[in-house]
Order: structure tokens, then C-alpha cells, then sequence
């Protein structure tokens, strides 16, 4: 059935039609019924819905109107919303973009009257002083004079017009009379009229420049009473923000109520408006588009213990103190064995065999527009996107995953205790501690490159080496395995889903972390969270940790989850706050974490727990009686001149040194990363591009290998011929073939997952110095 055909818009009416919206990349464009009305357009699922639900609505006072192509256009109002629209016509969309304009010209002419009847408005009311009654006074008479003013141009202007007017007509009669008598009246009256329009021009200019001069002198004068009026509204918005934290604080201790302790009252956030405002509120991305998350409520709350329970906490020591070093004259329950022992063997050991570098060549200030290489990438995985090293830091992902371990004295600490849940403290404390180096690391790592292995031997200076290598490629996924002496041995196995949306960058790893502790067979496993660079348009970049985990300890059932909350600009708690509960495997707390991930963790020792108030969604919160919370981590203070060095830590300022008798294969031996490192970037993208090259040409030659394994010679030929091939020719030439050098994939019997696991030989291999197993991949 045909539609009516809509009215030819003009100033002031409400304009209304169909038009087709950009939802997301899954459902595509959506017909969507748009309201224009009063400067505002407006959109609704169906015609029904205008008189109850509104989509959304974008202000035209501020926004730019963009034609795409014949029936494309696009609305925005600075990036915080963003319409892409498209008309069923082309003439229908010039109906819209005519209408649009009227409109928005309209609500500027408006939005610019209202400002001036507020700048009309005194300051004060008349009885408040002298001078307030004296400013209102001179604002009314400039007001006055102004708009005299203005009645003398419009007055000069329809002279203007009528005498112009007069003058062209004379000049037609002009042309057509003929040479005779009535030649000089006729020159008269073209010759007076043309006084008169040059008379009347000229008072239109002096009054023009009246208005001018007059508009120059009082606009300074306006626009520093504007200055000053925004600025006492910015104090009182501060002023307002900050007594409502002190209201919250008070709220909060009246209520006994103990979430984090002070001092993480006012964390480095940096700018707290540096995440990017709400986005266009679709109602078709509820699944998919991001949006500023609203503050969850906590799942429970901490109150402090009875005395009584600190009085006795001395008789429920059971050995432990002589283990790590304690003195059981002076320990508290909740100290038990979170104090490291100054007698240890490894404080002996930590004097460095060699001098590590300190620095490396500042960053250069290179200028690249980010949005012009993603607007092209919406949706695509970014292992997939070809990316220049402008947006790199000089390591790979294999020494970013090898930093893990810049905490490692936590698993130190952990191996030494006889309790698992107190382990658990310090492996919960750990899998925080790896995300700390991530708070202002906005570089992407370079993507290893098949079979590329990285090694870290800290072995004589503390206690520990690992070795990560790409075991996979499609999909990309890095196997790492890391032994310490003091009795800990961590794997783990992580490949990154990622999906680029426009306005933000979600980065989901897969796969799972297992740590086991050589003296108890504890046997722990973890999995990541979800990590989001936000304002990949416009703005600053930052990063923000969300979601949870679950660290599970499959010989004893004992349990940690951890919350890692989103940031939230309407929320009133701690910014990168994280909070766990350390649960037994019959589900009974008996340790409480808290903390934020960028900075430290703390945790108290849980004395009793009961049923609290109910939540905002009428769920009840539990309460725990805690003891004095006590500091289990706290992050390392970053280097002198980080800020130019892409904010390396001092351990990651290391790993991409240099070293002897280490593998051809590793990362330290990736040129492209290293020239990048020196400040040579133009050589460093020519250099990432023939490896990218190199590897595919590898990965074709390796999969045609894979179709003649398992083709007869004739299909084997029909492939070489360009022929069809069989359909298990196919599968197989998708398959990644490719066998890790040092790593074996199992299923492993207690976690019930299946990873790739250390099969020995690279250490032995190092110190006979035969590489020759090792591919040429540089």
C-alpha cells in the first residue's frame, strides 16, 4: 500500500516519515519512524510508540548535517550521537536534508534569542543594592539604544528597496523612450532618484556603523560577565561533586559499612571524564553496543569483628609462623602468613648477576590518525587488521604475556604456606597484580609470529625462567610455561577474540591459567577478563578491566571470585575497584579481598558472616565481620620518564634487551620491533610488512603440504593443475598443521582442559647451543 506523500517542509512545521536507520553490522539498516519538531528529531520503532516510548533524539541546534551519496545521510552532533540514515529516494532524502536545515537554522536563531534573554535578565533583583539596580540599568538602556538601532536599518532598508525600486524603473523608461521634448524630464527624474538612493544608502551605512561600533564596545564587556558566570557554575559543580562524596562517606561510616579503606578514596584516575560520554542509546545494540556502566550494586559488605575475636586469634596459630618467619609473640590472626620473612633465601638471592638497561629511545612524535585506518576494520577480528607501528609498542605479545610475572614474589609467598586458602589470598592477589601494567599501555603488541618463542631467565637473580611460543596462528594463541625454585610452576595457554565497534575496542581472551605448587599439589585455574580501549574516534585513549573470575583450587574445592567492577562515571565507588571473597569448598567465606587493579589489594580475615539489608534489586547482601584489613600487593612505582617510554615498567623496559645464546626464533631477534624500538619506524613498517609476507608464503607451502598428505597422487596433481579438488583436500588445506617446537597439546586430567603444555628440551638445547630444529622465521 502506498504511503502518503509527505508535505514540502517549511519553517516551523513538525516534519514526520519513514527513513531507514544504521543499526549494527548483524541487522544492517532498519526502518525506523522519524519526528522532526521544534528542533529536535526524534526516532520511534513504529508510529504507535510516539506516545510512550522515544528511542532516542538528537539536538540540531549543534549538529552537522552530511550528505553521503543519493539517498545516505548522515547526523551528528560532535560524537556523542551519530545517526546514519538513508531515504527510500533520492528526492525524499532532499525533502529531509531541506527540512533538517530549516530546523536547525530555526533552533540556532533560537537557542541564540534565549541567550539573550538570559543576558537580559539582571543579575540580581533591584532591591538587592545599588549595584545591581545600576547594571540593569545600563544593560536595559544599551538594550534600548541597540534596538533603536536596529529600527533605523530596517527603516533604511525598505527605503533602500523602494527607491532602488523607483531607480530601475526610470532606467527601463530610459531605454525605451525616443530622442525628443520629454528627454530632459525624464533625465531629471532618473538623476533625483539616484540621489535619493545614494542618500539613503549612505544613511544605511552610517546607521550600520553605529550598530557596529556600539556591538564591539559591549560585547567585550558581555562576554566577560559570560567568562565569569561559567566559571563560578564550574566551582559550584565541583563544589556540589565534592560534598556529595562526603555525603557518601558519612552514609557510609554511619552505616558501619567498611567497602574499601580511605586511602583508595582518590585514586590516579587521571581525568574522570576521560572515558567517553554515553553513545547513540539504539534500541537495536542492547547486545551489542557498550554503554557507560551504571553502578552495581556490592554483592556484600564488611563490618569490623567483635574484639573478642581479636583477643583469641593467637591461640589459632597451628605452626605457621615458624614457617614463613613469624613471631608468634607479636603476630595477629589477621596477619597468619600475608608478612614475608626478611631471613628468606630469596632476599639473599636478588642481587642481580648482570646490570639490566634502565631506559630505552623515547617515542617518537609520529602523527597518525587512528580513525582512518579502523573506520575501515568496524566488526573484523585485530588480529586480522594491518596495522602500522605507529600504534605498536616495541614488544611482542609473547614478553607482554611473560610480564605476568613482575609479581612473582606472590606465588613465592603463596609456595610457602600450609593453608590453602590462605594460598589462594596470594594467587587471587597475582592474577590482579597482571593487569596492573596495562593502566596507561594504550599500544597494541606486536602479533607474534608463527612459531616465535620469547624467553625470560631470572633464574640466578630470582628464582625463576619461563618460555612462551605462538603455537598457533589461526586462531592466534601463545603457550607459556614459567618454573620458579621456590617450588611454583605456571602455564597457561591465551588466545584474544576481539571485535573492533567504532567507538570502543573489546579484547576478549580465551583460553585458561594454572599455577600448581610443588609442596601441597594445590592445583589452581583462572581464566581472564574482558579488556576495553575506549575512545578510538576521538579523545584519549583509556583502558578499563571488567568482568569476573573464578580462581578454583581442584584438589581442595576451594574457591575465590573476583569482580572486576567497569568504570562508571555515575558511580560513586573507587574507579578499577576489585573485590573477591575466598570461599571454601562447602561455600563458607573465610577471607575478603579488596582493592583496584591499577593500584593494590587488600585483605582482611573473615570472623563471622550473616545475612544483611537487601539490595537495590531485593537481593540480600551478606554481611562479613572482618578483621583489620591488611596489604597483600601494591603495584611498583613506574620508572623516571615512563610517560615518553610508553609507560614500560622497569621489568618491561628489559625484555626486549638484547642477550646472547638465546633462540633464532625469539622476539628479541624481530627486526621490525627493533628498529621500531630505535625510532626508525618508516624502516620498521617496510620491515612488518615482508614478514607478514614471508609468513603467508609460509602458511600456503604449508598447507599444500597438508593436501598431498592426504590426497591420492591424482587429486594431488588436480590440486597442482588448478582443478577441484576432493572434499577432504579442502578441509585439510584449512587445517593449521603447524607442530609447536616445545610445547604439546593434552588434555589435562584435573582442570578437564586442553592446552599445550612444556614438553622440555628448550633450556637443554640453550646450553648445548644447537638451534637447528628452530625454523627461519625472521
Amino acid at each position: 500500500m502506498s504511503e502518503p506523500k509527505p508535505p514540502t517542509p517549511t519553517p516551523g512545521d513538525t516534519y514526520k516519515g519513514w527513513l531507514f536507520k544504521w543499526t549494527n553490522y548483524i541487522k544492517g539498516y532498519q526502518r525506523r519512524w522519524f519526528v522532526l519538531s521544534n528542533g529536535l528529531l526524534s526516532y520511534y520503532r513504529t508510529q504507535a510508540e510516539m506516545g510512550h516510548t522515544c528511542r532516542g533524539t538528537i539536538n540540531l541546534a549543534t549538529a552537522n548535517i552530511t550528505v553521503e551519496d543519493s539517498c545516505n545521510f548522515v547526523i551528528s552532533n560532535g560524537g556523542a550521537q551519530t545517526y546514519h540514515l538513508k531515504a527510500s529516494s533520492e528526492v525524499e532524502r532532499q525533502r529531509w536534508i531541506t527540512a533538517l536545515e530549516l530546523a536547525k537554522a530555526k533552533a540556532v536563531r533560537m537557542q541564540a534569542e534565549s541567550d539573550d534573554s538570559g543576558d537580559d535578565c539582571p543579575s540580581a533583583p533591584p532591591s538587592s543594592g545599588q549595584g545591581g539596580g545600576a547594571r540593569n540599568s545600563e544593560i536595559q538602556s544599551t538594550l534600548r539604544t541597540m534596538g533603536s538601532k536596529v529600527e533605523d536599518l530596517t527603516t533604511c532598508n525598505d527605503l533602500i528597496v523602494k527607491h532602488g525600486s523607483a531607480l530601475q524603473r526610470s532606467l527601463s523608461e530610459l531605454e525605451g523612450i525616443r530622442v525628443g521634448g520629454d528627454m530632459g524630464e525624464k533625465i531629471r527624474q532618473v538623476t533625483e532618484r539616484a540621489t535619493l538612493f545614494r542618500i539613503t544608502s549612505n544613511a544605511m551605512i552610517n546607521a550600520c556603523r553605529d550598530f557596529l561600533s556600539l556591538a564591539q564596545t559591549h560585547s567585550k564587556r558581555w562576554q566577560k560577565s559570560l567568562t565569569t558566570e561559567r566559571d563560578q557554575r564550574i566551582r559550584l559543580e565541583e563544589t556540589l561533586e565534592q560534598l556529595a562524596k562526603q555525603h557518601n562517606h558519612l552514609e557510609r561510616a554511619f552505616r558501619g559499612a567498611t567497602v574499601l579503606p580511605s586511602s583508595f578514596s582518590n585514586p590516579a584516575l587521571g581525568n574522570k571524564g576521560g572515558g567517553s560520554g554515553k553513545g547513540d542509546a539504539s534500541d537495536e545494540d542492547d547486545d551489542n553496543e557498550f554503554f557507560d556502566a551504571m553502578e552495581d550494586p556490592a554483592e556484600f559488605i564488611t563490618v569490623p569483628a567483635d574484639p573478642k575475636y581479636h583477643r583469641r586469634s593467637n591461640s589459632n596459630l597451628s605452626g605457621f609462623s615458624s614457617e614463613t618467619g613469624i613471631d608468634d609473640q607479636s603476630v595477629n590472626f589477621d596477619d597468619l602468613s600475608m608478612a614475608s620473612n626478611p631471613e628468606s633465601p630469596q632476599t639473599l638471592e636478588l642481587e642481580p648477576v648482570r646490570q639490566r638497561r634502565t631506559h630505552i629511545p623515547d617515542k617518537p612524535n609520529y602523527y597518525l590518525n587512528l580513525w582512518s585506518i579502523m573506520k575501515n576494520c568496524i566488526g573484523k577480528e585485530l588480529s586480522k587488521i594491518p596495522m602500522p607501528v605507529n600504534f605498536n609498542e616495541p614488544l611482542s605479545m609473547l614478553q607482554r604475556l611473560s610480564e605476568d610475572l613482575e609479581y612473582y614474589d606472590l606465588l613465592d609467598k603463596g609456595a610457602k604456606c600450609q593453608s590453602s586458602l590462605e594460598q589462594m589470598c596470594y594467587v587471587a592477589a597475582f592474577t590482579v597484580s597482571s593487569y596492573s601494567t596495562t593502566v596507561h599501555r594504550t599500544g597494541k603488541p606486536f602479533n607474534p609470529l608463527l612459531g616465535e618463542t620469547f624467553e625470560l631467565d631470572r633464574l640466578r637473580e630470582c628464582g625463576y625462567r619461563s618460555l612462551c611460543e605462538q603455537v598457533s596462528h589461526h586462531p592466534p594463541a601463545a603457550a607459556h610455561h614459567a618454573l620458579s625454585e621456590k617450588g611454583w610452576t605456571l602455564r597457561q595457554e591465551i588466545s584474544l577474540a576481539s571485535k573492533f565497534r567504532g567507538k570502543y575496542l573489546s579484547i576478549m581472551p580465551l583460553g585458561s591459567i594454572q599455577c600448581l605448587f610443588d609442596k601441597s599439589n594445590n592445583h589452581y585455574s583462572w581464566k581472564k577478563v574482558t579488556t576495553t580501549v575506549h575512545n578510538i574516534i576521538v579523545g584519549k585513549l583509556w583502558i578499563d578491566q571488567s568482568g569476573e573470575i573464578d580462581v578454583v583450587n581442584h584438589k581442595t574445592g576451594d574457591r575465590c571470585h573476583l569482580k572486576f567492577a567497569p568504570y562508571s562515571y555515575f558511580s560513586r565507588d573507587v574507579p578499577r575497584k576489585v573485590t573477591g571473597v575466598v570461599t571454601d569448598k562447602d561455600g563458607k567465606a573465610h577471607y575478603v579481598l579488596s582493592g583496584t587493579w591499577d593500584e593494590k589489594m587488600e585483605f582482611s580475615r573473615v570472623m563471622q558472616s550473616s545475612k544483611g539489608e537487601n539490595g537495590t534489586e531485593g537481593k540480600q547482601r551478606t554481611v562479613y565481620q572482618t578483621l583489620k584489613a591488611k596489604e597483600i600487593w601494591k603495584k611498583n612505582p613506574l620508572p623516571e620518564g615512563a610517560e615518553t617510554r610508553y609507560f614500560f615498567s622497569t621489568l618491561a623496559l628489559t625484555l626486549n634487551e638484547f642477550e646472547e645464546g638465546v633462540a633464532p626464533t625469539d622476539s628479541r631477534r624481530r627486526p621490525d620491533q627493533r628498529l621500531m624500538e630505535d625510532g626508525r619506524w618508516d624502516e620498521a613498517n617496510a620491515e612488518k610488512q615482508r614478514l607478514e609476507e614471508k609468513q603467508r608464503t609460509v602458511r600456503r607451502e604449508r598447507e599444500r603440504e597438508a593436501v598431498k598428505a592426504v590426497c591420492s597422487p591424482e587429486e594431488a596433481d588436480a590440486q597442482e593443475t588448478g582443478t577441484e579438488a576432493s572434499e577432504v583436500s579442502d578441509e585439510s588445506a584449512h587445517q593449521d598443521n603447524h607442530q609447536a617446537l616445545w610445547f604439546e597439546k593434552i588434555d589435562d586430567p584435573v582442570s578437564g582442559e586442553t592446552l599445550h603444555i612444556y614438553k622440555g628440551g628448550y633450556w637443554e638445547a640453550k646450553e648445548q647451543g644447537n638451534w637447528e630444529i628452530c625454523p627461519d622465521i625472521f
